[in-house]
């Protein structure tokens, strides 16, 4: 009989809303009330039992809502979130009253729902040293959430009894939480704006449209419990993930019957997940001599919830029905993904066994095929190191990828065209005080050779080399469709003379390129304002005539580095763009770090507008054979 294993795939498919269903707008406690006059609206429906990610909902443009304490905007332009923005303006009237405890809660409270707010983290630690305060409080935390994360840490580091406290103590907050959400959902009707004023039904239909709203409000506590506050997704697998983690942390410390009935509280809501099959087994098999197992049952709390979730479900499939709105309960198939290993002082029959070693969480899941090794399309190209050898997914370092020659050519391309905090609104320091940032498309370039402020020939090479990464990057991670460009940058980072003393920050933190990156949830949430189209990146450097600026890879902690790469001319990294990969720059203490940075799509929809622009360009060029007379350019540029 083999010892416990979990190794899981997770598989989920995303929420259609129903067209004929109003979105949720929730406030703290989860009711659902819209802030412009406190009406509750039908809502967005929720995965099952909280078992996977649903998409967020849609709301009418222009309105204001809240959701988990976060306001947001949703406009022709998109999702605009202040998250926790009555935080962060308490910052300086609570500063100015020198409550400065206070004002350090506060900053860490915004910081938590925006953990890519380097300025804000730099006030926190100015904070720290102002107050000599180490441990700081998020003000909007969720108890029974801030309890799974403490449980989650514990787990990882082998403490058991301890993942065991924390993580019973976090279910209890979660059915308490779940009451308490439920109840906020009772009361009169509610409209969205003047919708009142349009309504018509009889008695029976008010009545029955009123309770199916409540009913889809307690329907969408699931999500809303199982989102951390300042995000708009939920965490996947939510609530079956405490009993997958209790179910081996009990086995851990000898407790198998509990052991055996965390698996099967697990097992209700994934009743075919072979791994944790095999766990039931497992236990069933360490206590058959001294007792019967099927006396063992689940918790009942946990059959409670799916029967109560299952009877709702149908209550909504029949109202849907009878008052002519569509609603479609998600299909999720997800489990979660916990290494372990095989437990000590097994025998030999049991050793033989899967084993895994308990360590960090696996990568982020990808939504494609993962294939690299391809074609590098050029003889002078120099492959380095591959993803095994980079110590993550989807990366690969090469060098040559042009010429000494080329990368001289580029920088003086650079010194031309150039402009501070270009692509930051104009912050020379978007990263750091420490560094001033300058940057420039290939258009620019372009228009710039056009009117002879540089060689034509010169501003070209921008433009064909970023081609030729391009070229690379699909041909060498084997994908089966074309790679777009997303956006093309030239960027150089300088370092401020009399500013680098015991400098302790990054040239450019440690962030992933098409999401959130959460380092204490250890997650990356792939929303707005991330650029969530975004599949594949790279960076070709142009120098090596300064000091630091190091491409680091990292864990998803942003703290443990996993790959450090010090950039050369015509060396270039490329890699995946998800959470897989969270990357940063080490600071420039000393000259300036030159680089072609350059992220693809594999949606056309979201091609680099600067870039179609600039392909007419190049093939005008390339079709007629345009002279300097005929584009009128200064006849010093040749091409």
């Amino acid at each position: 009989m083999p010892s416990p294993v979990t190794t899981r795939v997770c598989l989920h498919s995303k929420e259609k809303p129903g067209a004929g269903l109003r979105q949720l707008t929730r406030v703290q406690g989860s009711g659902c009330r819209n802030r412009r006059n406190g009406r509750i609206s039908s809502p967005s429906l929720a995965a099952a039992g909280g078992l996977g990610q649903d998409a967020p909902g849609t709301p009418s443009s222009g309105r204001w809502r809240k959701k988990s304490r976060v306001w947001c905007l949703h406009t022709e332009g998109g999702l605009t979130c202040l998250s926790r923005a009555l935080t962060s303006w308490l910052l300086l009237p609570l500063f100015q009253l020198n409550q400065l405890e206070e004002a350090a809660d506060a900053a860490h409270t915004f910081f938590m729902a925006n953990p890519e707010h380097m300025e804000m983290q730099q006030d926190i630690e100015n904070y720290k040293t102002m107050t000599g305060k180490v441990h700081l409080v998020d003000r909007e935390a969720k108890p029974h959430m801030e309890n799974y994360s403490t449980g989650v840490r514990h787990y990882d580091q082998e403490e058991y009894a301890l993942a065991i406290e924390s993580l019973e103590r976090a279910l209890r907050g979660y059915y308490t939480a779940d009451v308490e959400c439920r109840v906020m959902c009772e009361g009169p009707q509610r409209f969205e704006e003047y919708e009142y004023l349009e309504y018509k039904a009889d008695l029976y239909e008010a009545i029955a449209d009123h309770y199916m709203q409540i009913l889809l409000c307690q329907h969408e506590c699931v999500r809303e419990l199982a989102t951390r506050p300042g995000r708009l997704s939920p965490i996947e697998n939510y609530l079956p993930l405490h009993y997958d983690y209790l179910q081996f942390a009990y086995y851990r410390v000898g407790e198998y019957v509990k052991a055996l009935e965390c698996a099967k509280s697990y097992l209700l809501f994934h009743p075919d997940d072979e791994a944790v099959l095999e766990n039931a087994d497992y236990y069933n098999s360490l206590l058959e001599e001294t007792m019967d197992p099927e006396t063992i049952k689940p918790r009942e709390e946990a059959a409670k919830f799916l029967r109560r979730h299952k009877l709702e479900s149908d209550l909504l499939q029949m109202g849907a029905t009878g008052l002519g709105f569509v609603y479609t309960e998600p299909v999720t198939t997800c489990s979660s993904s916990l290494p372990l290993q095989v437990p000590s002082g097994v025998n030999s029959e049991l050793a033989d066994g899967p084993a895994l070693s308990l360590g960090k969480k696996p990568a982020p899941k990808m939504d494609r095929e993962l294939r690299e090794g391809g074609s590098l399309l050029y003889s002078d190209v120099q492959f380095v190191y591959n993803s095994q050898q980079l110590n993550g997914t989807q990366r690969v370092l090469l060098d040559n990828v042009i010429s000494e020659e080329e990368c001289q050519e580029l920088r003086r391309v650079a010194n031309g065209i150039m402009l501070a905090g270009d692509g930051y609104r104009g912050k020379s320091s978007p990263h750091t005080p420490n560094e001033k940032f300058e940057g420039a498309t290939v258009l620019k370039a372009l228009k710039f050779g056009y009117e002879g402020r540089v060689p034509l020939k010169s501003a070209r090479l921008f433009y064909d080399v970023s081609e030729k990464a391009r070229r690379i990057v699909e041909s060498y991670f084997r994908l089966n469709s074309t790679l777009y460009f997303s956006y093309t940058h030239m960027v150089c980072r300088t370092a401020l003379p009399g500013q680098q003393e015991k400098r302790n920050d990054l040239s450019h933190p440690i962030h992933a390129d098409n999401c959130l990156l959460d380092p204490e949830a250890s997650e990356c949430w792939k929303e707005p304002p991330a650029y969530t189209f975004r599949d594949y990146s790279a960076l070709l450097y142009m120098n090596t005539d300064f000091e630091g600026g190091e491409f680091i890879f990292t864990e998803m902690d942003a703290k443990t580095v996993t790959a450090s790469i010090k950039p050369k001319c015509g060396r270039m990294i490329s890699f995946s763009s998800g959470g897989e990969n969270p990357h940063g720059v080490k600071a420039v203490t000393k000259g300036q770090r030159c680089a072609v940075a350059l992220w693809f799509t594999l949606d056309p929809l979201y091609r680099e507008l600067e870039r179609i622009q600039a392909d007419e360009v190049i093939a005008m060029l390339d079709q007629e054979h345009l002279g300097a007379s005929d584009l009128n350019i200064n006849p010093k540029d040749e091409l």
